[in-house]
């Protein structure tokens, strides 16, 4: 080869190498995830069943998936700003954790396929036709987060036995509250204890209801399956025990962080779930066609170490129905 020949090889080639790695780059699947909440450590148990679910279908963020993540800390109202903005970059597919934000990315695309993680119900809240055949461009896991709301007072009620008045705290933003709230006030009255709703979306609103407790003479305190409720588990653990009110939540996480008692689905299942639920997708799979799933595994989770702080005798009873004990 002459060098005249040589050379054109080579300037072919360093013109094409750009190419070839750009066609690369977009050629990489790109996951917007949407979330209520905000990158924390609270956050982080959820994401991390989330890639792992991926990583089993074949997929793992920084090899041969990017993923673009999107918080809108606790704000409902920055959501559709946040999914437009995902649109706008044409990701491949969008993850969104909770329904405020799978609404949200419902408004803003019809085509973008959605795969979504759900505490109530999917098919009321108009995210898809059905559980069996969802139709359109999303689909998912559910599971009854919210429903089981009424569950938890119950199980407080027989935990403290002696709390005549027990509170409960929702975020007002959330579509479900006043549904729940309603479900929850009609097992308080078949429990024949006073229920006093607080209401907080913020961290400081947090704190207010917290100080309400002691002048509404509550004896426990039921905290809302809600995604920005769930974002501050550190804080609200934190003030359930200066004011040494028994709490019971949603998510085993809570227990595991040192709150008293939680019953509820299991996170990480639900999130591995939608890892694999999005693997199918990215593949070619349509959400019309994947029937939504619902999670099946359920966790009672006492902390024994909280309750002895706050004087507290676990039923035998409640001791034998639960899945983990924590020392």
């Amino acid at each position: 080869m002459d060098r005249r020949a040589f050379m054109g090889v080579l300037t072919g080639g360093i013109l094409a190498a750009p190419l070839a790695a750009e066609a690369q780059q977009k050629a990489m699947p790109v996951i917007g995830v949407l979330n209520t909440g905000s990158p924390s450590a609270s956050s982080e148990p959820s994401m991390g069943a989330f890639r792992q679910g991926l990583s089993e279908a074949g997929y793992v963020e920084g090899q041969n998936l990017a993923i673009e993540y999107r918080w809108a800390e606790g704000h409902y109202d920055r959501l559709p700003a946040l999914a437009a903005d995902l649109v706008g970059r044409k990701v491949d597919l969008i993850m969104a954790n909770s329904p405020p934000s799978a609404l949200a990315a419902k408004s803003a695309t019809s085509t973008i396929p959605i795969v979504f993680r759900s505490g109530a119900d999917p098919v009321r809240d108009g995210l898809v036709a059905s559980l069996a055949r969802p139709g359109g461009n999303l689909t998912g896991v559910s599971f009854i987060a919210d429903e089981l709301t009424a569950k938890r007072l119950e199980l407080l009620s027989e935990l403290v036995p002696r709390a005549g008045v027990i509170a409960l705290l929702m975020n007002p933003n959330n579509a479900t509250a006043e549904r729940v709230i309603q479900d929850v006030q009609q097992a308080a009255r078949a429990k024949g204890v006073q229920l006093h709703v607080l209401k907080a979306s913020n961290e400081s609103e947090i704190d207010t209801a917290f100080a309400s407790l002691v002048q509404l003479h509550a004896g426990a305190l039921v905290v809302g399956a809600d995604p920005f409720l769930s974002s501050r588990r550190e804080q609200l653990v934190a003030l359930a025990s200066r004011r040494a009110v028994p709490s019971i939540y949603a998510w085993r996480e809570f227990a595991a962080s040192g709150g008293l008692i939680s019953y509820g689905p299991s996170l990480t299942s639900a999130f591995r779930l939608v890892g694999h639920f999005a693997g199918k997708v990215l593949k070619g799979a349509k959400p019309a066609d994947l029937p939504v799933q619902q999670a099946t595994k359920f966790e009672l989770v006492i902390n024994l170490k909280t309750a002895k702080a706050l004087g507290l005798t676990i039923p035998p009873s409640l001791l034998g129905r639960a899945d983990e004990v924590i020392q």
